[in-house]
């Protein structure tokens, strides 16, 4: 019998529909994001466009880093907060306690990260959430408006450092030497990365793996801010009711639908214009400037495009067809570990083999097809199962007692 002095999951009658179609929508972003980073080295999906690519591969990898990089994992870190608004709300309306429980979330998240970094895929995004996430409950007090400032206020840290590092740049005796020497070390990771995921063993690719977790977690310093902005965004997008009742801000949601998101993509295509290539050896102020731009772009469109599925959902067609995300992002996390197991157990060495010989083109509706199976799993298991498997496990260590699995034959099917 659960312990009526703590809290437990969401009932699926508690759920907030739209959130689970953002998080399914978030998550085929993602992939499609990662996809590159799964079939090549890490590191090398960080440059922006690909200068080496022609024709259809060119075209496809400029979209994706247009339209889809930075932007979903802006809207995954935005739900996060979300998620943990909720968890306040509840705790709260309850009036039971919440700090531990959410520690032990917390911790277990990072477990699972750690886990995740290390044993599947180094491109890893859950241990940088759960060192974040401690941070949260010293803002479970504040008021929405509050939220919003500090959440941009927090987000326009990493354009601020990059634009003061640009202006250094030309400033800084010896500056370019400095990064010759920093593109000779990135370089060797690199190719550190092909030879251990192309052709090594797993207990290769397992060590390269902790070395590339250094290299995540020095780059905290600008990553950082922005995913606990949009931490802050998030809470207080549901702490002010926009996502439960979008019918009450109708203007809010026009004006990142018509507003922001067209700036957004003007500011974007700003950044693309003055510098679409990134490079490990040179940093001037035009590259910070168009890095800088690129980060803005990223939370303007990244508010518009969830603005947009909001208002899809409120036609009865759109709210049909996209409901059917939901599934994939109630399993959102059980989805994401998936992701890095199929796709490594294909493309590394110590799977199929097939690292680097998927060509740009075809990685995009590779990515959508696996996404569209995973919505059909998704579907079929939560016909059976109250949660994900990775779902089961962080919620029985959150409030350390095992979840119950089966769905009750009243609510299945």
């Amino acid at each position: 019998m659960p312990n009526p002095t703590h809290l437990a999951p969401v009932a699926p009658a508690e759920r907030i529909p739209a959130l689970d179609v953002l998080r399914g929508f978030a998550l085929a972003g993602i992939l499609l994001m990662n996809i590159e980073a799964f079939v090549g080295p890490v590191m090398g999906s960080y440059t922006g466009l690909d200068a080496t690519l022609t024709g259809a591969d060119r075209i496809a990898d400029g979209l994706v880093y247009f339209f889809v990089q930075g932007k979903f994992i802006a809207l995954f870190s935005l739900l996060f907060g979300m998620g943990f608004a909720m968890m306040v709300q509840r705790a709260e309306a309850a009036r039971r306690p919440f700090t531990g429980m959410y520690w032990r979330r917390s911790l277990a998240l990072l477990g699972i990260g750690l886990a995740h970094a290390l044993l599947l895929w180094s491109g890893d995004v859950l241990v940088t959430y759960a060192l974040l996430a401690l941070l949260l409950p010293a803002f479970r007090e504040a008021p929405a408006g509050m939220l919003a400032g500090l959440g941009l206020a927090c987000y326009l840290v990493a354009p601020a450092l990059l634009l003061g590092l640009g202006v250094l740049s030309g400033q800084v005796p010896d500056w370019d030497a400095g990064m010759l020497e920093q593109g000779r070390a990135m370089d060797a990771m690199l190719q550190a990365q092909r030879l251990a995921y192309g052709s090594g063993s797993y207990a290769v690719a397992v060590a390269q793996r902790v070395r590339d977790l250094g290299l995540t977690l020095s780059n905290l310093l600008v990553t950082a801010p922005m995913v606990f902005g949009m931490f802050l965004l998030g809470a207080a997008f549901l702490r002010g009711g926009v996502i439960q009742r979008p019918d009450l801000h109708p203007r809010l949601y026009r004006r990142l639908r018509l507003v922001v998101l067209p700036l957004g993509v003007l500011v974007m295509l700003a950044s693309f214009l003055l510098e679409p290539t990134s490079s490990f050896d040179v940093f001037s102020l035009r590259q910070s400037l168009a890095q800088a731009l690129a980060i803005v772009a990223s939370l303007m469109m990244c508010l518009g495009y969830l603005a947009w599925v909001m208002h899809a959902l409120q036609a009865p067609s759109g709210a049909r067809w996209l409901g059917r995300l939901a599934p994939a992002g109630r399993m959102a996390l059980s989805n994401y570990l998936a992701q890095s197991l199929v796709c490594t157990l294909l493309f590394y060495g110590y799977g199929l083999g097939l690292f680097e010989r998927l060509p740009r083109f075809w990685q995009v509706p590779f990515a959508l097809g696996l996404f569209a199976l995973q919505v059909l799993y998704s579907r079929w298991w939560l016909a059976r199962f109250r949660f994900g498997p990775a779902e089961w496990l962080w919620r029985s260590i959150t409030y350390w007692q095992l979840q119950p699995t089966r769905r009750p034959p009243s609510v299945a099917g």
